[in-house]
Formats: structure tokens, sequence, C-alpha cells
């Protein structure tokens, strides 16, 4: 088997330098969906199940796009036009989601709707994206520069998410008008999902643009793929069921995991606006008469956003110093204490009476973001066979949707039935939920990390405890 020639940092960088535009466009979607719709006219308990059209659309095309980019080979590359494609179909949704009430001139109940489908197209086409990206770190990447491949991944995932997240913020501090009428979206989020839109398709160009993916010749040398393995065919559901065992320990911590952050992304405008600004638990915006209260929702919106950011701000940073402390400790180690934090940080906005602590909060929140964007698929990808790295990225993002879907569906009654509409308490739960992910780590097998070790006592270096 021939070996992976390593890459220079820059080649790492240009490979996943379009995922931050993607994530400046998913981040804008995180901060200002439920505004949108809020602000169209859903009623703030029941913003799980609108949302639910985002994982839906992930359960269905990940592992079809998973699968298909694995047999692909164009001019572009093997995952460089599904890259390129669900960049330009993010684009367009994008342009479109803020637009529903001038689209749809009757607005209303037609506005919401346009606008949920404008969701459910622009999270389909980010997944269209998404999982690619995250195959191609591991098609390129020789072993021992898979960890520094994920956490620039993560790195650059994090700065786009600073920028979309805090860009109605900054706009508004600019001049652009942040008070929307009733039925209608504040300018500065229009003029926010432009820009994104705009600098998501910029920076796919540039991975699609300076990436030279491995033909296919070379990709099975590297890899170790004969012709009888490319002969055998292997069905969705038996790849399902045959899942390696680390797959499947991962997946309940991804259970713990992205079961909070989905209840986080839906409900801190609601809990924001409720536990900080002032806003009642009844508030619906499209027919909210009194203009205090509209202004101090749009002000909470804006809060949120830059909460959004600043926990990006710590991912970012904390992806810098992640390949230090896993060579001082292990992955496991890293993973758990970023979720333990993460877990913390969520309990912590419960506490606070001033909404400028939240950015307290928000440290403990983006070093569990920064791990869990890195420290799965570090960890997945020493366990997966490359002829099937694709699919099997795509199936393991099934444990990214599902626990989303799950949020979607028991988020609502649980607010509603537990909590009495107060949403400070959802954050509160996710908390406790997170926590238990934590846990959770250290009963997974991390193959990947033996063979690292293997390796570094061949080569003479020092092993930690």
């Amino acid at each position: 088997m021939s070996k992976k020639p390593k890459l220079s940092f820059w080649q790492i960088w240009n490979l996943s330098f379009g995922f931050l535009g993607v994530q400046f466009g998913f981040a804008l979607q995180n901060a200002n969906a439920s505004r949108i719709l809020t602000s169209l006219g859903a009623d703030p308990h029941n913003l799980s199940f609108f949302w639910l059209v985002a994982p839906i659309m992930g359960l269905i095309v990940q592992p079809v796009v998973g699968a298909a980019s694995d047999k692909t080979w164009t001019k572009m590359g093997r995952r460089s036009p599904y890259i390129f494609f669900g960049a330009l179909v993010s684009m367009v949704a994008m342009f479109f989601m803020p637009n529903a009430p001038l689209i749809m001139k009757a607005g209303g109940a037609g506005a919401l709707a346009f606008g949920v489908i404008m969701l459910a197209l622009m999270d389909g086409s980010f997944n269209v994206t998404f999982q690619p990206f995250r195959a191609l770190v591991a098609d390129m990447t020789p072993d021992e520069q898979r960890n520094l491949g994920y956490s620039v991944q993560s790195f650059l995932i994090n700065v786009g998410a600073v920028i979309g997240s805090a860009l109605p913020f900054i706009l508004t501090a600019g001049g652009i008008a942040n008070e929307a009428e009733a039925g209608k979206v504040a300018p500065s989020v229009i003029w926010s999902f432009y820009i994104g839109g705009s600098l998501l398709l910029l920076s796919v160009l540039v991975t699609v643009l300076k990436t030279k993916e491995h033909p296919p010749k070379e990709f099975e040398a590297y890899n170790n793929i004969t012709e009888e393995d490319k002969a055998q065919k292997e069905s969705f559901w038996k790849l399902l069921f045959n899942m390696p065992k680390t797959m499947q320990q991962l997946s309940l911590v991804q259970l713990f995991s992205w079961f909070p952050l989905f209840l986080m992304w839906v409900y801190s405008t609601t809990a924001i606006s409720q536990h900080y600004f002032g806003v009642p638990l009844d508030f619906n915006a499209e027919h909210e008469t009194n203009m205090d209260i509209r202004r101090a929702f749009d002000e909470a919106g804006n809060w949120v956003g830059m909460c959004f950011a600043m926990y990006s701000l710590v991912a970012a940073l904390f992806s810098i110093i992640m390949p230090k402390l896993i060579k001082l400790t292990s992955r496991k180690t890293v993973y758990s204490l970023s979720l333990f934090l993460g877990g913390l940080g969520y309990l912590s906005t419960y506490v606070f009476t001033n909404h400028y602590m939240l950015l307290v909060s928000m440290v403990g929140i983006g070093v569990a973001w920064a791990g869990i964007l890195a420290m799965p698929y570090a960890i997945l990808s020493g366990s997966l066979p490359a002829k099937r790295m694709g699919i099997y990225m795509g199936l393991f993002n099934l444990t990214v949707v599902v626990p989303q879907i799950l949020s979607g569906v028991f988020g609502g009654p649980i607010l509603r039935n537990f909590f009495g509409g107060q949403g400070i308490f959802i954050l509160v739960f996710a908390g406790v939920v997170m926590l238990i992910g934590a846990f959770m780590v250290f009963f997974v097998k991390d193959q990947g990390e033996a063979v690292n070790v293997q390796e570094a006592m061949v080569e003479g270096e020092t092993i930690p405890e």
C-alpha cells in the first residue's frame, strides 16, 4: 500500500476553507431562523416543530450523498461537485428565506410556509456540502495529520460562525435598521443573509479550485483497495447494522451532544428574550402591537447572535490548542472535558441576571462545540475502511440529525408541559443532557489512538500516561 503524501499546512487550510463560508451560512440560520419564523407568525412554543425540517433533510440527504460521492469521479474530483452545487443552492435559499413576506405578498400563513420551505432547502443543501467536506479531510490526509486536519476544519468552521452570528448586530451598529414591521423581517437580518450567501459560495470556490483530489487509481493505491474490494456490493441496511463498534459507541455520545445543541438553537431567542429582556411568555411577533416589546424582542435576537458569535470564537481558539491537548492527554479526555464544560455553560444561563454575563456561559458551550465538531470524526476515521469512508461518514451523520429530530419532536411539549413556557429552563435541561454525554465518552474505544501510540513507540516518541 502506498502511503498518502503529507500535506503542507496551507494545503490542509485550503482543503477546509470552504467550510468557513458554509458555517457562516449555518450560523446565520441557527441564530436567526427562530427570529425569522417568529416574525412571520410562528408560535414560539411550537418552533421546534418548524425546525424539524432541517434535521429531516439531513436524514435524507447525507447518507445518499455519502454513498454517491464514494462512487463519483469527475474533472472536479470526487467530493468537490457536491460541495460546489450544495453551496450554490444554499446561497439561493439564503437570499429567499428572509424575503418570504415580499415574495408571498399576502403574508400570514403563506409567508410562514414559504419561510419553512426555504429553511428546508437551505438546510438540505448545507447537508449536501457538509458530508463531502468531512470525507474530503479523511481522503486527503495521512493518519498522522488527521487530528490536525479536523482541528483546522473546526477552526475555520468557527471563524465563519463568529462572523455569521454577529453580523446582524454589526450591521445594526453600522446603521442598518433592526426593527421590523409586523409580519416582516428586520433589514439587518435580510442584509446579513445576502452577505452570508455570497461569502458562502466564494469560500467554497477556494476549496474546489485549490484542492486536487487523488484520482481513482492513486486513491485505491493509497488505501489498499483491490478489484475484489470494488466488486463487493453491500446494501445500506447491511452497512448500517454492521457499523464498526467505535461508531456505535460514538452514536450514544452524539445523542447527548446534539440533542441539547438543537434545543439551544431553537429556544435561545425565546429564553433570552423572556429571561433577560422582559418579553412576555405569550409574545407573538405577527400580532404584537406594543412597540417597546417588539423592540425588546429584536434586541434579544441580536444578542442571541452575539452569544452564538462568542461560543464560535471560543471554539475557534480552542480548536488551535486541541491537537496539543490531545498529545498531552488523549482524544477521549479532551472530548469528555469539552462536553463537561459545555454542560456547565448551559446551566449557568439560569444563574446570571445580566445578559452580558451570558458571554461567560458561551465560553463553556464554545469549548463543547469545538470538541463536537472535531473529536468524533477524528476518533471515527481511524476505524473506518477507506473504500467506504464517504457512506460511513454519511451514516454517522445520522447520529447528528436523529438527536435533532428527537429534540424537535419533544422540545415543544417539554417547554409547555414541564417548564410552563419559560425558555430558560430548556437551556438548563440541555446542560444536564450534555453532562451525561461527557460521562458516556469514556465508554468509547478509540482504535486510531492505539495505532498512533504504537507508531510513536516505534519512532521513540514520549507517550502520555
